[in-house]
């Protein structure tokens, strides 16, 4: 087959039309959402820290996921671990995303959200529900986090649930650092961590 004659049945090809797409969608999301079967909603957040995942269930906000995290395999696991019936809704969203827009401009100290806390469980969750008590500004040791969650000798386990907390940003385990002042592990990441301590900082 020449040149010309793959040019003309390029040519012959019907035009992806994206509005079209974008409207069959919205339909898609509106269908699942009358008839119960859109169990997680999810879009992503352009953030100062990067593009933020944010995935919600009918009970609340289950999951905000740095790009550096995988938006992709952060999807594939809330597929498994939540429900399979997943899709890009916005809408579910437009609450999370006018607060965090709001924290970011400096114009919210604290998130009033729903939260879906099925993905931690344990002591783990125990420390997570513990952090917002971490005043806007402010941080707190690994250390004293143990000894308010009436486990000192945990100091370790709690830099463990503060790294896997699947909620950050919302649930403030930036908040938590070293007893040195270093600032510990972060699922963003160490400029992500100091850019939100500092934004907190300047408020």
């Amino acid at each position: 087959m020449n040149t010309e004659n793959t040019t003309d049945l390029l040519g012959a090809l019907p035009l992806v039309d994206e509005e079209a797409n974008a409207r069959l969608h919205d339909r898609l999301v509106d269908a699942a959402e009358r008839d119960g079967l859109l169990d997680v909603a999810y879009r992503t957040f352009d953030s100062p820290v990067g593009s933020l995942l944010l995935a919600a269930t009918g009970e609340g906000l289950v999951r905000v996921a740095y790009a550096r995290e995988g938006h992709d395999g952060v999807l594939a696991t809330l597929a498994t671990t939540v429900s399979p019936r997943i899709l890009r809704a916005p809408g579910r969203l437009d609450d999370a995303s006018r607060q965090l827009e709001e924290y970011f401009a400096g114009r919210r100290t604290a998130f009033e959200l729903p939260l879906d806390r099925r993905l931690s469980s344990g002591f783990r969750r125990e420390v997570q529900a513990r952090l917002p008590s971490i005043g806007y500004g402010h941080t707190a040791t690994y250390a004293e986090i143990a000894a308010a969650v009436g486990n000192p000798k945990a100091v370790r386990a709690v830099g463990t649930a503060c790294a896997t907390n699947p909620l950050p940003v919302v649930v403030p385990c930036h908040r938590v650092v070293r007893s040195d002042g270093s600032l510990g592990r972060y699922a963003g990441g160490d400029e992500a961590k100091h850019a939100l301590l500092t934004l907190e900082a300047a408020a």
